[in-house]
């Protein structure tokens, strides 16, 4: 009844399903781990201390950033050079922008600082200046911001002195010196002047080291991934059932006429069909001479 599955339709149907459920479950399983790291990220970082209560550190020695030193307070000496606001950012569920001036360093690169965050619209509202003379600043480190950082404005054509994302590659295009691959927050207020009107940029926890949205995205697509892979095993037997019931219909004389039988049943047809004729050659030559006499 199964010889079917030895065509070369069912073979090709065989070939897919073998191929599909490891695949299905390799992805399933990949995903797994994926959630697992983030999850596991998450405990390694309640665990640990607040990363700003720690000692500061010269800047150097943080570098490059990494799950660890993020958040770190981070110690650079240099002069202010240009500046330039970073529009659409939000604190305490208002709308505002970060002042971030570029601190030019002894060996001439510059560190990008977020001296605090001002309400309102960007260009439209007086932002004090930075500290004029050689300044030693202390920040809570943190990594180049990417396209998936929140508050990054990545359309472009922004007005001149502003800047949609706070990276390296977003400030190299904009200025003639070297900038590092990291930026600091100032925790508290800058002290005397106007300064003290600016309100400090808390730092922000590492990518991938929080339960987020992304890590319950793992979590689905694991689950999704696994289903396929039941979807397609339940589908392989359900076809193997229905072609085995036509065979047997087949067999039995129960397909109408004119209606074409699939190719697993007409392999079998066939075969019942030779041996019909096999069985009617093999009747008894006196048995057909009886059946003459009596017509």
């Amino acid at each position: 009844m199964y010889r079917f599955l030895l065509t070369p339709r069912w073979w090709g149907i065989n070939l897919f399903v073998v191929l599909a459920i490891p695949f299905c479950v390799f992805m399933g399983t990949w995903q797994l781990g994926r959630f697992e790291d983030r999850v596991q990220a998450h405990e390694q970082a309640t665990q640990q201390p607040d990363p700003s209560t720690r000692a500061a550190e010269p800047l150097d020695e943080l570098l490059p950033v990494d799950k660890v030193t993020s958040g770190r307070p981070a110690v650079a000496t240099g002069t202010y050079a240009d500046q330039f606001l970073v529009p659409g950012r939000e604190l305490d569920e208002r709308r505002g922008f970060y002042v971030l001036s570029l601190l030019r360093t002894e060996g001439g690169k510059a560190l990008p600082v977020v001296r605090g965050w001002l309400p309102g619209t960007a260009g439209s509202v007086p932002v004090p200046a930075a500290p004029q003379g050689e300044v030693t600043v202390t920040g809570d480190l943190q990594a180049s911001e990417n396209i998936h950082s929140d508050g990054v404005d990545t359309r472009g054509g922004l007005p001149a002195g502003q800047l949609g994302m706070i990276s390296a590659a977003s400030l190299v295009n904009l200025v003639d010196y070297d900038v590092y691959d990291a930026w600091v927050t100032l925790p508290e207020a800058e002290a005397g002047g106007a300064g003290g009107a600016l309100k400090p940029v808390p730092a922000a926890a590492p990518q991938g080291s929080g339960l987020d949205l992304k890590a319950f995205q793992n979590l689905g697509y694991t689950g999704e991934w696994f289903v396929f892979a039941g979807f397609v095993l339940f589908m392989w037997f359900r076809l193997v059932r229905r072609e085995a019931e036509a065979v047997r219909d087949v067999a039995l004389g129960l397909v109408p006429e004119g209606e074409e039988a699939p190719e697993g049943e007409k392999a079998n047809a066939g075969v019942a069909g030779a041996e019909k004729a096999e069985r009617a050659e093999a009747v008894p030559a006196s048995e057909t001479t009886k059946a003459a006499q009596g017509s």
